[in-house]
């Protein structure tokens, strides 16, 4: 257009800047559409070369990555005492949620479910004993991630603790994960009161043992499967999963009733189970644990395999980092907050089942269950467009996990780093919200973006791995 026929026609504007600028458009009617782009993350000039110039080789780790991910067979085999299984697991050892990190570190609910840990092993008498040999140095913490092991919330998991055991038969790694408490004042929320302990040992001696021999007599339960099912039934599996625990119970109670030694031991474990819409919540984390860990370790590969939080630190691993962490401070989600309870109170994020959303569940899968959205006041479109966003960030789409409201189009699956800094987007995750003080337990529900410093920390990190393609020069020069 010539500038001298610029005030004479109607302008058709594309606005690249301030959301802002398209409302005083609107405003005096004139027709304009708001580009939705941010300018990639803050990362360096030489990272971000050091990327483009390993691009292939970026690309073809990745597709291996991705075929290691969609291959995965998750399946129930069985389960057992967490000192009998997990492997490095001590008398002493307590795993927990996130990267890693020391007592003096840890938030109020990380305390308070160590506290509970304690007084269910019989290591301590009262809280204040159990605080003091927590912080003794006898008790050595490890992230739970780093024994094949997953655990919502606080993640704690301790010596005694039956743990169930997902195979992945396509590639034979197992990983595991307590058995779901429910929610309000429970141990993963940092509840630790005699109500708590209480059931951890009823949990112990009676749904354990009912809930072995029912999975010993059936061999294995395709947790695949009745994710893919839940998917089309309203679940995203991570902070809805009432299709999926139903779909458990359904494969479970045949076999229940025919191996408990005690009707009123059965009865007991099935009414468990359907009181808590929730059990299956810890499966689908362990599910998504055996799926990710084949891809820990490709070269060049940018998948991200691990997100967690230990309600101080959000960190990230990378395939093609190996098994090294990268941090940032956790944030506080944007929530629905129970009677009484406000985002004061409120820890900052915690917990391993963002493990869901690296799967491409989770929040990543909430255009499933749009009912999730109304935990912050928002609409189904908010839902879809959640997720919508996150095929931006990922390098596939799961033809296992189907969408409903998206034309059953593949969940967005496989979190690439590369991405994530160029389009500056985090990934989306929706979550429970503990109080900060121990004690207390749950206080609402919400959801929000991962905090971007542990991917700028990664991705410096990951282009330093990368080996560059010869230039024609350096191939002259050597010939």
């Amino acid at each position: 257009m010539a500038i001298v026929d610029l005030f004479t026609k109607q302008l058709k504007v594309i606005n690249a800047g301030i959301p802002g600028f398209k409302d005083t458009l609107d405003a005096v009617r004139t027709p304009s559409v708001h580009l939705s782009w941010k300018p990639p993350a803050d990362v360096s000039a030489e990272s971000l070369n050091r990327v483009r110039g390993a691009a292939e080789a970026i690309a073809a780790a990745n597709r291996e990555a991705i075929a290691r991910l969609f291959a995965a067979k998750p399946v129930l085999v069985g389960l057992k005492r967490a000192r009998e299984i997990i492997p490095g697991m001590t008398e002493d050892t307590i795993l927990h949620a996130g990267p890693p990190i020391e007592w003096e570190r840890m938030c109020g609910p990380m305390r308070g479910a160590i506290v509970g840990a304690l007084l269910y092993e019989g290591r301590a008498a009262d809280a204040e004993s159990a605080e003091a040999l927590a912080a003794s140095g006898r008790i050595r913490y490890a992230p739970c991630h780093e024994h094949a092991t997953v655990g919502p919330m606080a993640g704690i998991v301790s010596p005694s603790m039956p743990v169930f055991i997902i195979r992945n038969d396509a590639g034979s790694n197992l990983a595991f994960t307590t058995m779901n408490e429910g929610l309000g004042k429970v141990l993963r929320y940092g509840a630790f009161g005699p109500d708590v302990i209480e059931r951890l040992r009823w949990m112990e001696a009676v749904l354990y043992p009912v809930l072995r021999k029912a999975v010993e007599s059936l061999g294995a339960i395709d947790l695949k499967g009745i994710i893919a099912q839940a998917l089309h039934m309203g679940d995203e599996v991570h902070n809805r999963n009432r299709a999926a625990t139903s779909l458990l119970y359904r494969a479970l109670a045949p076999a229940v009733i025919r191996t408990a030694s005690k009707p009123d031991d059965a009865a007991a474990a099935l009414e468990f189970i359907n009181r808590n819409d929730h059990f299956f919540l810890n499966l689908s984390m362990a599910s998504c644990k055996a799926t990710l860990d084949p891809l820990e370790g490709i070269p060049n590969c940018s998948i991200v395999t691990v997100m967690a939080r230990n309600g101080t630190d959000f960190g990230i691993r990378v395939s093609g980092t190996g098994p090294a962490w990268f941090t940032g401070p956790a944030d506080i989600p944007d929530a629905l907050y129970f009677a009484g309870f406000s985002k004061a109170d409120a820890n900052p994020d915690i917990g391993d089942s963002a493990i869901t959303e690296t799967g491409g569940l989770g929040g990543f899968a909430i255009a499933a269950a749009p009912a999730i959205v109304q935990f912050v006041g928002g609409h189904a479109g908010d839902a879809l467009r959640y997720t919508t966003d996150m095929y931006e960030i990922t390098a596939g789409e799961n033809p296992a996990f189907q969408i409903p409201s998206m034309d059953f189009r593949g969940a967005p699956s496989g979190i690439d780093l590369v991405k994530v800094i160029r389009k500056n987007l985090t990934p989306f995750i929706d979550t429970g919200v503990a109080h900060r003080n121990p004690g207390v337990g749950q206080i609402g529900a919400g959801v929000l973006s991962a905090p971007i410093m542990p991917f700028i920390r990664a991705f410096e990190s990951f282009s330093k791995t990368l080996a560059q393609p010869e230039s024609s020069f350096q191939r002259g020069m050597r010939t």
